[in-house]
């Protein structure tokens, strides 16, 4: 399993911290243990060589020096080990015990041990199935036999156990305070990054696709020398450029869309009167060559596509202006029925469903635009797909949400073309839509209207099946 890894900078900063910290307590922890260890056992050395193996050498005679016939043990500290091979076997061995002598029953492996002990008055550890650990030294003896006398490493071993004890609280403690100081210094060091967050933050979440936006003011910038200092600088320069960018692109949109309103504003009348003109030439009662007829008929026509055209445009411009559309209670399944009627009557060789709920479905939005949305959306089923086409108009209330949904099981749209389908000018066939009149404005007008009423537009299209969802809230 791994081990989890912190991924705030903070957390990241602190546990390296706390990992430092640790790995020198540790480093200085096996160091004075070990240096411990080692004084300690030269002073046994030091003990060891002192006594001149004066108590082994007492267990050699069988005659003892003393009133009581028993081994020098004088100036023997206790537990200290004596043991005498002749010809590398043990033939004695004793512990001092309350400044006496012990016999010490060896077993097989502890004689093996004893007798593997160099003679060269150094000193050396083993350890004994019956007394432990123990620090030993070999001398030769007057009688050619090997005198070994020891001391328990006992002692050492406890002292240093007790230093490693103290020694992992108090370095336990200071891994715990220097973590707990350590985040609190990381906080403090890291406040001004918090800041840069914040502020990219905030940005992140600014609407910078359309629109006049607002940028932040730049951030203080407390240590220009520093890393944080230097990212804050870097963030005010680019957010001074992305500034500057938005408001030149605003200031061209405003121009594009104030040309768009005049330039359909004033092509209105001009538009009307051409068109005006061609019926009252076309309701003459004279003799008129036909070639005439027709050129006035596609006069006709092609000035009631410009008004369509430029009726489109201009409510466009005022969508993308934010005018305030009616804010009144709309009945949503009368406008659908209305909407499907129309398109019913101007595409009878299609097949026109309705799933409608059995009570009223009502929002809050403008009427006209959202008939004008719906209607669009029909006729986009109708212009785009071929007679015989079945065309399914659903409408469904949700507790927030109001959801309509347009299907047909055509030809569905082009793959390449679906990202762009509620752009301005986009049409799948060139030639289809000049034959049939279509300014590739309906389905861009669709949702200009339905994101000015809070809502959202979605295409799902393949072959054979081919889905307009529109979601308005209620």
């Amino acid at each position: 399993m791994r081990r989890p890894v912190p991924h705030t900078l903070r957390g990241q900063l602190t546990a390296g911290l706390v990992l430092l910290l640790a790995v020198a307590c540790l480093a200085v922890g096996i160091t004075t243990a070990l240096a411990l260890e080692g004084f300690l056992v030269s002073r046994l050395d030091q003990q060891l060589t002192a006594s001149g193996g004066r108590f082994a050498a007492s267990l050699e005679h069988e005659v003892r020096p003393d009133a009581d016939n028993r081994p020098d043990t004088r100036g023997q500290s206790e537990h200290t080990l004596g043991a005498r091979l002749l010809n590398g076997t043990i033939t004695q061995a004793a512990v001092v015990d309350e400044a006496a002598d012990r016999p010490v029953p060896l077993t097989a492996e502890d004689r093996r041990a004893l007798a593997a002990v160099p003679v060269d008055a150094d000193g050396h550890s083993i350890r004994l199935s019956v007394l432990g650990a123990y620090r030993v030294t070999a001398v030769t003896g007057d009688d050619h036999d090997v005198l070994i006398t020891g001391l328990p490493l006992h002692p050492v071993e406890e002292t240093v156990h007790r230093l490693e004890v103290v020694e992992a609280i108090v370095f336990g403690t200071a891994l715990l305070v220097t973590g707990v100081t350590g985040a609190l210094w990381v906080r403090i060091s890291l406040r001004p990054l918090h800041r840069v967050t914040a502020q990219a933050a905030n940005v992140a979440g600014l609407p910078l696709a359309s629109g006049e936006v607002a940028m932040p003011g730049p951030l203080p910038v407390t240590g220009p020398r520093t890393e944080v200092g230097q990212v804050a600088t870097a963030l005010n320069r680019m957010l001074g450029h992305v500034g500057d960018a938005l408001t030149r692109r605003q200031a061209s949109e405003e121009r594009l869309r104030h040309f768009a309103a005049d330039a359909s504003h004033e092509l209105r009348t001009p538009v009307a009167n051409i068109r005006g003109h061609a019926e009252l030439a076309l309701r003459h009662h004279g003799p008129v060559p036909a070639e005439v007829v027709r050129a006035l008929e596609r006069i006709e026509a092609e000035s009631r596509r410009m008004s369509g055209l430029v009726d489109d445009l201009l409510l466009l411009a005022r969508l993308d202006a934010g005018r305030p559309l009616d804010h009144e209670p709309v009945d949503l399944t009368l406008l659908v029925l209305d909407a499907t009627e129309d398109a019913r009557a101007a595409g009878p060789g299609h097949r026109w469903l309705l799933d409608l709920p059995e009570e009223p479905v009502t929002v809050t939005g403008d009427a006209h635009r959202l008939h004008q949305a719906i209607g669009n959306l029909l006729t986009n089923a109708r212009t785009h797909t071929p007679d015989g086409t079945e065309v399914t108009v659903r409408l469904r209330a949700e507790h927030t949400t109001a959801r309509l949904t347009v299907t047909d099981n055509g030809p569905g749209i082009p793959g390449e073309l679906q990202p762009e389908v509620f752009g301005r000018f986009v049409r799948a066939d060139h030639s289809r839509s000049r034959r049939t009149g279509s300014t590739g404005l309906g389905l861009s007008i669709v949702h200009a209207v339905v994101t000015a009423h809070g809502g959202t537009i979605e295409v799902d299209s393949r072959p054979g099946h081919t889905s307009f969802e529109m979601a308005l809230p209620r």
